[in-house]
């Protein structure tokens, strides 16, 4: 039996429309992303430095992955297709970026919404980071909407 952990891949510049699909799913939550040269780059950024991952679906990507490291290493934009939500593809990704990319003693580290933002519920992106082990940390500068963002991170040993 497949399971979702046996469908993540490394994304190539090829999945650009399929992370435009799925960052079209969550404008409403994060700002424009679609439409925006930046996230363009950065999708292409990730994808040349082996740093992005996707897991395909019926019509287009189930979900997708950037990653990087600056001092410690960073999930820079998760999304699963609303479509598939729950059925366990956000924590395959995160499972194999970091099986592929972290070494202990590491830190990861994500930025995402903050306790008061209106959207918690809605997308239980919060719940999901502490069901992975990452505790919230200190406040990140807010999101292009105006509305709080959290940094949130997990010691690795």
């Amino acid at each position: 039996m497949n399971t979702a952990d046996d469908r993540v891949r490394l994304a190539t510049t090829a999945d650009l429309p399929g992370f435009l699909g799925l960052a079209g799913q969550v404008e409403r939550w994060f700002g424009p992303m679609v439409d925006v040269a930046g996230f363009h780059n950065a999708v292409k950024k990730s994808a040349h430095a082996g740093t992005a991952l996707c897991v395909d679906g019926d019509n287009g990507l189930d979900g997708g992955i950037l990653c990087q490291r600056d001092a410690h290493f960073q999930i820079s934009w998760l999304v699963v297709s609303a479509s598939v939500r729950g059925t366990g593809i956000g924590s395959a990704l995160v499972r194999s970026a970091m099986s592929r990319f972290v070494t202990a003693p590491d830190t990861v580290e994500v930025v995402t919404f903050g306790a008061d933002h209106p959207s918690n519920e809605a997308s239980r992106v919060r719940r999901f980071y502490l069901n992975h082990g990452f505790t919230a940390a200190e406040r990140a500068q807010a999101g292009p909407d105006g509305t709080s963002r959290q940094w949130f991170r997990l010691a690795v040993r």
